[in-house]
C-alpha cells in the first residue's frame, strides 16, 4: 500500500471511530468496560470539528462551548461532513481526563489529567509526583486504546452493517 493511499484509509477509520464514539457517547453515555471488568466512560463534549469536500472546495465547521449541543455538527454530518478533531472526557469514579482527538493521525491534543498534588510532605519521594503523572497519562491513553479496539473489532465484523443504522437513526434525530 503506497504512503498516499495508507494516508486516505488513515483519514477515514479515524473519522468513522470519531462520528462512532460521538454517537456511542449519547447513545450509551459512552460507558466502557476493561478486560478485568472496570467500568469507565469516553464521551464527546464542548468541541467538535466536521470537515467537508476536497482540495479548494474543503469546507470545515467548528461548534463548541460550554454545554454546547453541537447541533451544527450535527447537521454537517447529515450533509456528508465528517468528525476530523473532537474533545472527549475521559471518567472513571471521579478521575477524568480531557483530550482532543485528531482523526487525521489519532493524535492526542492538550491531554489534561486529573489534577496531581505536588506539595511533597516531609520524607515522600520526589520522584513520586512524576510517577503518579506518568501512570494518569498512561491510564488515559490505555483507556482510548480499549475504545479503539472495540470500535476496530466492530467495524469490521458483520455488526457494522446494522451500527450504521444506529448511527443514521441518531443524525436524524
Amino acid at each position: 500500500m503506497d504512503l498516499e493511499r495508507a494516508e486516505t484509509v488513515s483519514l477515514l477509520l479515524g473519522q468513522e471511530f470519531l462520528t462512532w464514539l460521538w454517537f456511542a457517547s449519547e447513545t450509551s453515555n459512552g460507558l466502557f468496560r476493561t478486560r478485568e471488568g472496570e467500568a469507565f466512560s469516553v464521551t464527546v463534549e464542548q468541541k467538535v470539528s466536521v470537515q467537508g469536500g476536497e482540495g479548494e472546495a474543503r469546507e470545515t465547521a467548528v461548534c463548541s462551548g460550554p454545554m454546547a449541543e453541537l447541533r451544527e455538527a450535527r447537521m454537517g454530518l447529515r450533509n456528508g461532513k465528517k468528525v476530523n478533531k473532537a474533545k472527549v472526557r475521559v471518567e472513571r469514579d471521579e478521575v477524568s481526563w480531557q483530550v482532543l482527538l485528531d482523526a487525521a493521525n489519532f493524535t492526542l491534543q492538550g491531554l489534561k489529567t486529573p489534577k496531581v498534588e505536588m506539595k511533597l510532605e516531609e520524607g515522600e519521594d520526589p520522584d513520586g509526583c512524576i510517577l503518579e503523572k506518568i501512570y494518569l497519562l498512561e491510564k488515559c491513553m490505555d483507556y482510548l486504546d480499549l475504545v479503539y479496539a472495540r470500535f476496530l473489532d466492530l467495524r469490521f465484523s458483520p455488526r457494522w452493517k446494522e451500527e450504521t443504522e444506529h448511527l443514521r437513526r441518531w443524525l436524524e434525530v
